[in-house]
């Protein structure tokens, strides 16, 4: 490993024009060989090393973390501590990640070999920054290439921080970290010098990066929104089913990439349900969790406004509460209709609209629809269901009888707005890296 040229780093906000930025991309562009040639195993003790870092550093970066987004300072630790994990998880699987060989003459070698894309520029977001990015950057430093990080501009001390314990261990160059906001994305994401864009963010503006992919022949790995659905079946203890559907909703105050947006209750449990989760949202509002900001605050009641001026119901919460600050409380939403934004948008607050519907079938078929294709939880007794769920629901991941878990290592593609490409797993090594194939065969005798 190369030492690291400490006065040569760009720091944060030394990045502010183009020259600027053309300069951090050249410089990508201008190590990634000796990053490639270096040995699959040094890559991996980098990444070892880093990973380490995090862990020392994690209360400093969930108290961070705690002072830009509001996150708990208990939970973001949690989130650095999977970051944590995730580097080492990428680091043991990319000194195995391998091609293959071929049967092909006899005097002849024949292979497909992976090599690293190039430049790959990371933009994070603000929800769970030091988890989502450290499995991003893992799996394109591991493979060979180089990374140009900008995080979002909601937690831009947090950004700061992460690439600097991750750069630390690296070569100069190798792992770069950019400020900005969404205009500085724009300029990296534009430029014929990224290889792969990997966004985690909205859709909005993941359809800007698949337009700017195409322009310059970048690969697009998108992440977006969501709008997930929860269906509750009729054969399901509404108690438990409520106390799910409130922890999907509400942890973390609805800011999950794969918090439950909307459900869909069958009639027959319907009341009982609503009775609990109700309940749950009290016990949410006892100690609630503040939004990001007061601007996402803003976008979350005006959505619940407009249900209830076209004809939904506040059960409980949806109204701002008094005094500085950005808290929104659990609120439960009932007389929801498909055309109602608070059902058919990414709401991503603590909010639960609810709909209730005759029967599975029906319920089954609305949760289909829709512009987004990230997740859904199906709550069911019936094998019969939970089939026909799965099989049929347009999303990259389908859990049944539970909002949140799933075995490591998964990896799945999003679908419709919600992006492309796998964005973790094991799968994610083959997205950082191109195949190329090689026939070899010897000269011929000399005549």
């Amino acid at each position: 490993m190369t030492e690291i040229d400490n006065a040569t780093r760009i720091e944060r906000d030394s990045v502010t024009g183009d020259a600027d930025l053309v300069t951090v991309l050249s410089t990508a562009r201008a190590v990634q060989p000796a990053w490639a040639s270096t040995p699959p195993a040094a890559r991996a003790g980098a990444l070892h090393a880093a990973a380490a870092a995090l862990r020392e550093h994690a209360g400093e970066l969930a108290a961070t973390l705690e002072s830009e987004t509001c996150r708990p300072a208990a939970s973001g630790r949690e989130g650095v501590l999977a970051g944590a994990g995730t580097l080492d998880q990428y680091a043991e699987l990319g000194p195995v990640h391998r091609g293959k060989t071929l049967q092909g003459q006899w005097d002849a070698t024949d292979f497909m070999i992976p090599q690293p894309r190039g430049v790959v520029l990371a933009l994070t977001p603000w929800n769970d920054p030091v988890a989502i990015a450290s499995g991003l950057l893992g799996a394109a430093l591991v493979t060979g290439n180089t990374v140009v990080h900008k995080p979002s501009e909601r937690c831009p001390r947090t950004g700061e921080l992460f690439g600097r314990l991750l750069a630390e261990h690296f070569p100069h160059g190798v792992v770069q970290t950019v400020p900005g906001d969404g205009r500085v994305g724009a300029a990296l994401a534009e430029s014929p010098e990224v290889d792969v864009i990997a966004h985690v963010g909205g859709s909005r503006t993941g359809s800007s990066i698949a337009a700017a992919a195409a322009r310059t022949g970048a690969k697009a790995l998108l992440e977006n929104g969501g709008n997930d659905p929860l269906l509750v079946d009729a054969d399901v203890d509404p108690v438990w089913a409520a106390e799910q559907a409130a922890l999907g909703a509400f942890a973390n105050a609805g800011q999950i990439c794969v918090s439950v947006e909307r459900l869909y209750v069958h009639r027959d449990v319907a009341e009982e349900f609503l009775a609990a989760l109700c309940d749950r949202a009290e016990r949410w509002n006892l100690d609630p969790q503040p939004l990001v900001d007061e601007r996402l605050r803003a976008e979350v009641h005006a959505q619940v406004r407009e249900a209830v001026a076209d004809g939904a119901k506040v059960l409980v919460g949806g109204e701002i509460p008094e005094g500085p600050g950005s808290v929104y409380p659990a609120t439960v939403l009932t007389g929801c209709t498909p055309a109602m934004r608070a059902l058919c948008e990414e709401t991503f607050g603590p909010v639960a609209p609810v709909r209730v519907v005759p029967d599975f079938d029906t319920g089954l078929r609305e949760a289909c629809d829709g512009e987004y294709g990230l997740a859904a939880t199906v709550l069911t007794g019936s094998l019969e269901h939970a089939q026909r769920a799965w099989r049929s629901l347009p999303v990259g991941t389908v859990k049944i009888n539970a909002v949140f878990g799933g075995a490591p290592g998964g990896a799945a593609h999003p679908r419709r707005a919600s992006g492309s490409g796998y964005g973790y797993g094991p799968e994610l090594l083959d997205e950082m890296t191109t195949t190329k194939v090689v026939h070899l065969e010897p000269l011929p005798p000399r005549q």
